[in-house]
């Protein structure tokens, strides 16, 4: 029989086993609360080994359970399931798919994925991607599988300095961006393929150069890193490219950029009597914004074309000085409303606070251009007496309903005249022999059109010339 002092030191015992029981249980138990939500080591598993020859490469997820109790996710699975590169081991099951997998409150499960790819085969995406599902309480969850399908040169988050050249021996893929830092310069070789993944893009710091060396047979290529049919003409795929402030002798020749948010942003020049950015022979279109966006900087150009936008083909905004001859912007976007006219030019912005500032137009000349799209006014001028605002548009075709009477601005310029291009659905900017663009044009001294034709002494609108077939 026990004493009355031995009864009442079981007491605390009995209450600690209780608590332990309880506590078990409540840990046994599994968590349904349908706002719970797993968390990754990573939302995007990355596998950025160059290959050589037919690789695979193994890397590590961690899934973790932050919830105190029991959680058990319904499914996990390959998106793309037994026909994806990629391969699963779910906490020691090799298999594409995994159900009912249990995670105790406060763990974690791990999970190896495997890519397989042979990265001669140019048959496969430069990049190829996945993903891996998670159902947990009828909530689902992914995390993206990235993998280059291709051999190539990889740059992720890349800042150049010195002096770099890139050859064209092998494509250029670009993830999150590509950086020429201050004081380096990057030239590009004729014949070079740039692919940007989504969102990417490249900058050109303070005191640093860009030099695009196409040529006609080898242009330079600037492209969205999705390379089936789908993605061939679909806008927004990566950023663009940005020089910035203070860069300096930036050239393209010869370039072609597509499918981005927007293709060239230039941004305030230095040194306001030389070119910022000299762009020749070069197309730019199917951007969501600008082809391109010059903020009072300075810009020469000849034989370009700016294609399809969502914004103006060219805004020249806050001044600067600009020269552009035998330039065709044809702008039919369709792919949503477009509320800007084609051609932009303005003489003022607004600081962070709203207030008006303003900055002089110093030049905008405009020789042998076309000027054309779907909008009934493709010019827009948003001039403030504040500043100068001086522009000329010679031996021009232009679709607007201003007054082009003034031989100041306008001198010799055919006004909502057909174009004649050839096919505006597929982007082909060159002129057709109802063009109104033939022979209208002045000697620039402009002797080659952007695809080697001659021009004469009396050259066509644009940077297309003619050729009878």
């Amino acid at each position: 029989m026990f004493s009355k002092v031995s009864r009442f030191s079981l007491i605390p015992l009995i209450v600690f086993t209780l608590i332990a029981v309880s506590s078990c249980k409540k840990k046994d138990k599994i968590d349904s609360n349908p706002s719970l939500r797993l968390t990754f080591s990573a939302d995007t598993v990355f596998f950025d080994t160059v290959f050589t020859t037919v690789g695979s490469v193994t890397r590590r997820l961690i899934v973790h359970n932050y919830n105190s109790g029991k959680v058990l996710i319904s499914s996990i699975s390959l998106a793309g399931g037994s026909n994806s590169v990629f391969s699963l081991n779910i906490d020691g099951l090799a298999s594409p798919w995994a159900s009912d997998v249990e995670i105790p409150g406060n763990d974690s499960l791990y999970i190896f994925v495997n890519v397989t790819v042979n990265p001669n085969n140019q048959n496969i995406p430069m990049v190829v991607t996945d993903s891996i599902l998670f159902t947990l309480n009828g909530n689902l969850q992914k995390v993206q599988l990235l993998a280059w399908g291709q051999d190539a040169y990889f740059y992720r988050y890349k800042k150049i300095s010195g002096d770099i050249t890139w050859d064209s021996i092998k494509p250029h893929v670009i993830y999150g961006y590509l950086r020429v830092d201050t004081g380096a310069s990057l030239t590009i070789s004729a014949g070079t393929k740039l692919y940007f993944h989504k969102s990417a893009y490249l900058a050109v710091s303070h005191l640093s150069t860009i030099r695009v060396q196409g040529n006609l047979d080898h242009p330079v290529r600037f492209l969205g890193d999705r390379l089936d049919p789908f993605y061939r003409d679909l806008p927004g795929q990566w950023d663009g490219i940005y020089l910035e402030k203070g860069s300096h002798d930036n050239e393209i020749n010869y370039g072609i950029i597509k499918n981005a948010n927007f293709g060239i942003s230039v941004d305030s020049a230095v040194n306001p009597l030389l070119p910022m950015l000299t762009v020749d022979n070069t197309i730019i279109g199917n951007m969501t914004g600008n082809d391109i966006y010059a903020y009072a900087t300075t810009i020469a150009s000849t034989n370009c074309v700016l294609g399809d936008c969502g914004s103006s083909a060219l805004a020249l905004d806050f001044g600067g000085s600009y020269d552009f001859r035998q330039l065709t912007i044809g702008n039919y976007w369709s792919s949503s409303v477009r509320l800007d006219s084609a051609l932009y030019l303005s003489n003022y912005s607004y600081d962070k606070t709203g207030k008006k500032i303003f900055n002089p137009l110093t030049k905008a000349y405009f020789g042998n251009i076309i000027l054309y799209g779907a909008m009934e006014d493709e010019l827009s001028l948003r001039r403030d007496a504040s500043a100068a605002f001086n522009f000329r548009f010679e031996n021009c075709l232009l679709k607007t309903h201003k007054n082009t009477s003034d031989p100041a601005y306008y001198l010799a310029c055919l006004v909502n005249k057909d174009p004649g291009f050839v096919d505006v659905a597929t982007y082909d900017y060159s002129i057709d022999s109802i063009s109104a663009a033939i022979g209208k044009g002045k000697d620039l001294g402009i002797l080659f059109d952007i695809k080697g034709k001659i021009r004469g002494s009396t050259p066509d609108l644009g940077a297309y010339q003619y050729v009878p077939k």
